[in-house]
């Protein structure tokens, strides 16, 4: 019987390697003439070769050590730009001191303590002649209505419901807010930003003024928002102004039976051993707006929060920072709508520039893309 392990004195597992090897070249010489694959391949070698962490490990340590010197640089630019945002603060609280006569008036108007005068309540929209003849259009109706009917028109004190037809109108806000809160929101009558005083931590306080109501005792509930303007040591590139780090909420004096923040619950329990059944009451929180003046606390011992709770944290910083940046400077706008329609088409104009940036993009062949720097 003859020895096939050998051909002519070459092992045969020699010759079948060889054999592979040859298919294995001709299978990459028939892959590496795909034009798909090496655009691919191109492609990626390109993407490895422009990230900038690549490209700075390549530099010289000489270049590298300038690069440091300028990383120390831009820290103390950080540094400069938090002494440049709490002097702002300074002048936000000087500015608040100056709106602040208006914002009385406001309230004066809203509550109807005061009436304004007729050159307080003249005002010319920007259409006056579609106005003009909408108003001859009302004062005719009016007009037929007073023939057809002797009562006289209602004249309520004020401006009834005015900061609960804000909830209403403004998304975020309405969000919050459950039926039960309803009747109690209609007291509000005012919505004040108090900024810290010069020495003191940078912080603001909203406070809300409830007029006498059958709910709660407190005539203001407040909420105060603790802020930093300074660079983080871990991470000071990260800095890009004052941010809200913690806040605090008030106790509400809530009369007996009229706290809408928790609920009564009746519960039945068996007892294990004589089998008797009993029924227990227990309050349990509810859903509610006021849950506003709780706040969930940041955590200050190091450990991080769940990401429920960092969400509604990050939610209720939100809510704080529009009260005070856009409501209450606004309120008015907010009101009737028209800011909330201008925030719209803010909106809108800014999902309009995004495709067309995108539009943009798909058309870079050669050219590289300008780029804007973050103002």
């Amino acid at each position: 019987m003859a020895d096939n392990s050998f051909s002519d004195g070459v092992p045969s597992d020699a010759l079948e390697a060889a054999k592979n090897a040859s298919n294995t070249e001709k299978l990459t010489d028939q892959v590496m003439q795909n034009p798909q694959v090496l655009a691919a391949l191109q492609e990626r070698l390109d993407n490895v070769s422009h990230t900038p962490s690549s490209y700075i490990e390549t530099l010289p340590k000489a270049v590298k050590r300038r690069i440091n010197a300028l990383k120390q640089l831009q820290v103390r630019c950080a540094h400069i730009e938090a002494k440049f945002y709490e002097e702002v603060h300074d002048l936000e609280r000087k500015y608040a001191a100056l709106y602040q006569p208006l914002f009385d008036k406001r309230r004066e108007f809203i509550t109807g303590d005061v009436e304004p005068t007729d050159a307080e309540s003249e005002w010319h929209s920007d259409n006056e002649e579609e106005d003009k003849l909408a108003g001859d259009m009302k004062n005719k109706v009016v007009l037929a209505e007073k023939e057809a009917a002797t009562g006289e028109e209602p004249n309520p004190r004020g401006i009834p419901e005015f900061w609960f037809t804000i909830f209403r109108n403004v998304d975020m806000l309405s969000e919050l807010v459950q039926e039960y809160d309803e009747p109690i929101l209609k007291h509000l009558q005012d919505i004040k930003v108090k900024f810290s005083d010069p020495g003191q931590p940078m912080s603001f306080v909203l406070e809300f003024h409830f007029e006498p109501n059958d709910y709660f005792t407190n005539s203001v509930l407040t909420k105060t928002y603790k802020m930093k303007s300074e660079p983080d040591k871990a991470d000071p590139f990260s800095f890009e102004g004052p941010e809200i780090v913690d806040c605090d909420g008030c106790a509400i004096d809530w009369k007996k039976g009229k706290n809408v923040t928790v609920k009564t619950i009746k519960k039945k329990q068996k007892h294990k051993g004589r089998g008797t059944v009993r029924t227990i009451t227990k309050q349990v929180p509810n859903d509610s707006f006021f849950n506003f003046f709780s706040p969930l606390k940041a955590s200050g011992d190091g450990e991080s929060l769940d990401e429920d709770s960092e969400f509604t944290l990050a939610s209720d910083f939100e809510i704080g920072h529009f009260f005070r940046e856009r409501i209450v400077p606004r309120a008015v706008l907010y009101f009737t709508g028209e800011a909330i329609e201008d925030d719209d088409n803010f909106e809108e104009g800014e999902e309009g520039e995004e495709e067309e940036l995108e539009g943009d993009e798909e058309g870079e062949d050669e050219d590289d893309a300008d780029i804007n720097p973050k103002v």
